[in-house]
């Protein structure tokens, strides 16, 4: 029988860490109030000024910044021309909307397996998962970590399918020196609050093909049109526009791009910070008997948004509840990324079963988050590594 959880002692905090936050300054608060000031809050100058922020940080040629990360992947896959009875191949081990934005275009989500080591997508599992219905990959950069992108570009190119490279976790990252974002056919970011920048909420599509920033630009906004080489007929004056497709309201507002704006100007120092804390605990839990640390690839320089602790279960006499609920104890409140998306009941009513990805699932058992945020002090990453080396002796074998 496994040991409880830790009872009585004196918990290693009294105010409790959480595993993300944001981090605003003065200068994001008055870039926020400067557009509230301004003649427009939406549909107005920032988005083009954000989009070439984008632009010019990532060295991709076009951006479409949307109202959320989701948002961006379905319009990235409706741009891809992924329809019903299509195929789009992802990773379980991802937020849902991964996967749903090949459900959203009427297509079948396919769950290829994880590199048990790197927990990024296994190149090998996508190529034995295409068939002739096979549209799309959607490649998640997990944790922030870059995915093969060489060898899934190979794949994509040899199966004439389009890379979408699911980017929610990596702005900042670079892969062999270029960065996310400029790499893939598209790459999708998400502006969530826990990510490494923020605009309260929104997201993007960066791409350097022509064509499917078209497509992308229509699908965020109504695919509606006021470029006469798009217009089926012909203007009736200024005012004029058309609706050429069938889009969206997935604008983001200006207030959302005047944060983002001012958080860009941050990203490397937040970059910085992060691999700073990431080196650390790596160095700390290197030689704990217990704990396996994520692999990196050498081609990856990755701004990480996650920290993820893995339990060796066969040498701890724990499983991931009782370790989490006592981190919670000593003052640490983890998070899980992420449940296997086919665990869910929608997609057990789609027909998905578990057993589909023996290495996601194993990981999903064994593996919590740890605190990492832009925030968090020297002191504060001293408890949580403490926390758990205490936790790690007490439920040693």
């Amino acid at each position: 029988m496994n040991k409880p959880a830790i009872e009585g002692g004196t918990p290693i905090r009294d105010k409790k860490i959480y595993y993300g936050h944001q981090y605003l300054d003065e200068a994001d608060y008055n870039a926020v109030l400067d557009v509230l000031k301004s003649d427009y809050l939406t549909c107005g100058p920032k988005i083009e000024e954000l989009e070439a922020k984008l632009c010019k940080i990532t060295g991709a040629k076009h951006a479409v910044v949307c109202s959320n990360g989701t948002a961006a992947l379905h319009i990235a896959a409706m741009a891809a021309g992924v329809k019903p009875g299509d195929e789009v191949i992802t990773t379980p081990i991802t937020f849902a909307a991964s996967a749903n934005c090949a459900l959203y275009c009427g297509a079948i989500p396919v769950f290829a397996d994880i590199n048990p080591k790197t927990y990024n997508i296994d190149p090998d599992s996508v190529e034995a998962h295409i068939t002739d219905k096979t549209k799309a990959i959607v490649a998640v950069d997990y944790t922030g970590q870059a995915v093969e992108l060489d060898r899934l570009r190979e794949i994509a190119h040899k199966h004439n399918l389009i890379l979408i490279e699911d980017g929610a976790h990596s702005i900042g990252t670079l892969y062999k020196g270029q960065s996310v974002g400029s790499i893939a056919d598209m790459t999708t970011f998400s502006f969530h609050p826990v990510k490494t920048v923020t605009a309260a909420e929104g997201g993007a599509v960066m791409t350097n093909d022509d064509a499917l920033y078209e497509r992308l630009a229509l699908f965020r906004s109504h695919g509606i049109t006021r470029n006469t080489n798009l217009m089926k007929n012909e203007s009736d004056g200024p005012w004029y526009y058309e609706q050429v497709e069938l889009g969206y309201n997935y604008r983001m507002t200006d207030v959302q791009a005047g944060l983002l704006i001012s958080q860009l100007d941050k990203l490397q120092m937040f970059k910085e910070r992060r691999k700073q804390l990431v080196d650390r605990y790596n160095a700390a839990f290197a030689n704990v008997d217990g704990i396996i640390i994520q692999e990196e690839i050498p081609e990856s320089d990755t701004c990480r948004h996650l920290y993820i602790l893995r339990l060796n279960t066969k040498v701890l006499n724990v499983n991931r509840r009782q370790f989490f609920d006592a981190m919670g104890a000593e003052g640490i409140c983890c998070n899980v990324h992420y449940i296997p998306v086919y665990y869910f009941p929608h997609y057990e009513s789609l027909g998905y079963k578990r057993g589909l990805c023996p290495n996601a699932e194993s990981l999903y058992e064994e593996m919590l988050s740890l605190p990492l945020y832009y925030g968090m002090t020297d002191a504060d990453q001293e408890d949580v590594i403490n926390a758990v080396k205490k936790l790690v002796e007490y439920y040693h074998k």
